[in-house]
């Protein structure tokens, strides 16, 4: 990537984000990351560019927003009420002291994201969490290696000529506060977070928040009312396998990695008791419902 201004002149997609971020940031010109030859072009990177903006709401951090996972330009897909996948990313990083330059990871942990997008098919949507399997920013000392999705609370969803953008921020968690979202719900546990970390700004010095003041309450009032919303997981260790006799015929047999099991052991008690099943998925399309053993199906990603 290289630092520059998009240049296309029937950019209505892309004036679209503009006007809403010259909104929110009257008069700033922003710092504009942008791809020199993107992937569909036989580049490296999905996004056409990502720019950052200073803010000092809640606390000083850097505003990072993404440009290319929406359609930028004109109309290409059969999807009138939607503008590509339908959805940009932001991410809100909390600006050191005496920091005068945004940092520059965030640039290619966006691009990692779109990029995880467009190869799979599966759109992030507000509630959804990820684990990063490691720190988010690479080769730092830090507790944030998972994240969660919430819609930017600066930035409402727009209509554009190409159809709806919603600016949906990514939110680093702790691997302790992923496990809590995943049994709760991770929005509900943003929710309860929120006065510990204005904004969803992503703080990545800090411990996990679960221990703060009246955190731990609400995540129990919330799990015994709600149980967990999580409904499924993606995974990348998963067979699914019917056994023949004499093992045990008719008897479906699912193979997971040890984390899944793990996962699974804490979550069906918070699922099955509401009447919820609960499915992974893993590479092939393959998906099973593991509330309900006997049912299997293959589907095809958005």
């Amino acid at each position: 990537m290289s630092d520059h201004a998009g240049s296309d002149t029937t950019n209505n997609g892309w004036d679209a984000i503009d006007a809403s971020l010259a909104r929110l940031y009257p008069g700033q010109q922003p710092r504009h990351v942008g791809t020199v030859l993107r992937s569909s072009m036989g580049g490296g990177d999905p996004l056409d560019g990502i720019s950052v903006y200073r803010s000092t709401q809640g606390l000083p951090h850097w505003h990072y927003v993404t440009y290319g996972l929406s359609e930028l330009y004109g109309k290409e897909s059969g999807d009138p009420d939607y503008s590509g996948y339908g959805l940009e990313l932001t991410f809100r990083l909390l600006a050191l002291p005496g920091e005068t330059e945004a940092p520059s990871w965030p640039f290619n942990f966006l691009q990692n994201l779109a990029r995880y997008v467009f190869r799979t098919g599966n759109v992030f949507a507000d509630g959804h969490w990820m684990t990063a399997n490691g720190p988010i920013a690479l080769g730092t000392p830090t507790d944030i290696c998972s994240m969660a999705f919430a819609s930017d609370p600066g930035l409402p969803a727009i209509d554009t000529v190409n159809g709806r953008v919603e600016f949906l921020q990514v939110v680093g968690l702790t691997i302790e506060e992923e496990r809590v979202g995943t049994q709760w719900a991770p929005k509900q546990l943003l929710e309860a977070l929120l006065p510990h970390m204005p904004l969803w700004i992503t703080d990545l010095g800090r411990p996990s928040l679960l221990a703060a003041p009246g955190v731990g309450a609400v995540v129990a009032a919330g799990l015994a009312r709600d149980g967990s919303s999580t409904c499924g997981m993606f995974t990348d260790v998963l067979e699914v396998a019917e056994l023949a006799p004499p093992d045990a015929a008719g008897t479906i047999q699912v193979t997971l990695g040890a984390r899944q099991v793990a996962d699974l052991l804490t979550l069906l008690p918070l699922r099955l008791p509401f009447a919820r099943s609960h499915w992974k998925a893993g590479t092939g399309n393959c998906c099973s419902n593991l509330a309900r053993p006997t049912a299997r199906c293959w589907s095809t990603p958005r």
